[in-house]
């Protein structure tokens, strides 16, 4: 499309191609500020699996409550907001 309209399309066509640059680069893991606990790491391995809070809870003899505490620390930890995305992160970061 770029291309069809050429009139001042060249400074966004700079800006995807950094773009493009940025994204195939490989992103380096870096290391936690603040590590994960035992317990965390625990819960961590158990939300790649599709059991609910309750069940991961059921599973470790601990409270769903204590559950969704881990999993907020792990969130915050890791830097994510979804469980997706905190499983993704620790298998880049070879945690579990």
């Amino acid at each position: 499309m770029l291309t069809a309209l050429p009139d001042g399309a060249e400074a966004q066509r700079a800006q995807l191609e950094a773009l493009d640059r940025q994204l195939a680069a490989p992103r380096q893991p870096s290391p936690l500020a603040e590590p994960l606990t035992e317990r965390e790491v625990a819960v961590l391995r158990l939300l790649g699996s599709p059991l609910s809070l309750r069940e991961i809870g059921a599973v470790l003899y601990v409270s769903p409550n204590t559950v969704k505490t881990h999993t907020q620390a792990i969130y915050r930890k890791l830097g994510v907001s979804a469980r997706q995305d905190a499983v993704a992160e620790a298998s880049q970061l070879g945690i579990c």
